[in-house]
């Protein structure tokens, strides 16, 4: 069982020679089952009846995956969205069949003659879960005006062409949450959608129950976190359809998919300071690197910072220490 943090806050206490250990950061998986998909940070493996989610220490950043990974960056995505998956069942039903801390519970999934002896590697950071079919829309939801929204809405006075209020603050909240979903793109950046172009795709009825879902998820992590002394500014969820039915997938709030904020310092009128992967962002674009690949090496002090900001995102949400 995990511990919980008093006063969660704190500078997270590193184990020794733990930036060091580079041999420890896992950037690609090699196991005995049919390789599903390689995406950026995730490597998914087919075993028959589910999917197998191993989330890598691999970290992207302007598309382009850069050469070198974040530290315990892949368990606590997937502790986290573990985490908050169970959170919000009752919200919405979602992909999870079994957390993977021991990979020998794998083989009571597949059949005797397709088991194996699996690597250590998948404890705490791999998720066993339910084929469903995915729906090809990044359903984010805005709660607070900033990033890619901001830029937008200073140029035009819109955010994803949503016609917003005049005389917005950097970073300030929104009266309500709006639903600006995008493309899931394969490669190169997603793109902005309106509702016309999700009802297209996936119809209306089930357009406007993703739209639903997704503002009611946000709703309901919100409240959470902000007993936790968080504002979760904006995030994205995936969705598919399994047994006819709407389910969240993939990861679900985490800083690789959200922008989370500490409320006692939050500011309306400019940036924040955000528990994601901002300080590589802010590296990189200062480095003079094109952001074309191939990407460079952070620095080790980089990839301290980013790794810090991850696990205390965790352990600040969950109130759990994190399991090294």
């Amino acid at each position: 069982m995990e511990e919980e943090v008093h006063g969660a806050g704190t500078e997270t206490a590193w184990p020794e020679g733990f930036i060091k250990m580079q041999k420890d950061v896992l950037l690609k998986t090699e196991l005995p089952l049919p390789l599903f998909i390689r995406g950026k940070v995730r490597d998914t493996y087919d075993m028959g009846d589910y999917i197998l989610i191993v989330v890598t220490d691999r970290i992207s950043a302007f598309d382009v995956i850069l050469p070198c990974g974040i530290p315990q960056k892949g368990k606590v995505l997937n502790q986290l969205s573990s985490f908050w998956f169970d959170k919000t069942k009752d919200v919405i039903n979602n992909h999870v069949v079994a957390v993977v801390n021991d990979a020998a519970i794998l083989n009571d999934y597949l059949p005797k003659d397709k088991q194996s002896k699996f690597p250590a590697y998948l404890n705490g950071r791999s998720m066993l879960v339910k084929k469903a079919k995915r729906l090809p829309i990044e359903c984010v939801v805005r709660g607070y005006i900033s990033g890619s929204a901001w830029s937008e809405y200073v140029k035009s006075g819109t955010v994803s062409g949503i016609k917003m209020p005049s005389g917005l603050l950097e970073s300030q909240k929104l009266g309500s949450p709006i639903f600006t979903p995008t493309t899931k793109a394969e490669q190169g950046h997603d793109l902005p959608m309106t509702m016309s172009e999700v009802e297209a795709i996936v119809g209306k009825t089930l357009a406007n129950e993703i739209k639903h879902a997704s503002i009611d998820i946000y709703n309901n992590a919100v409240e959470y976190a902000g007993t936790r002394g968080f504002i979760i500014a904006d995030t994205k969820f995936e969705f598919g359809i399994d047994s006819g039915k709407l389910i969240i997938i993939d990861e679900m709030l985490t800083p690789d998919s959200s922008r989370f904020w500490e409320a006692a310092k939050y500011k309306a009128g400019q940036s924040q300071d955000s528990y994601d992967k901002q300080i590589v962002r802010d590296w990189l674009s200062q480095s003079g690197w094109n952001k074309e690949p191939p990407g460079p090496v952070l620095p080790d002090d980089v990839i301290e910072k980013t790794a810090q900001r991850y696990i205390e995102a965790y352990e600040k949400l969950t109130g759990r220490k994190f399991d090294y």
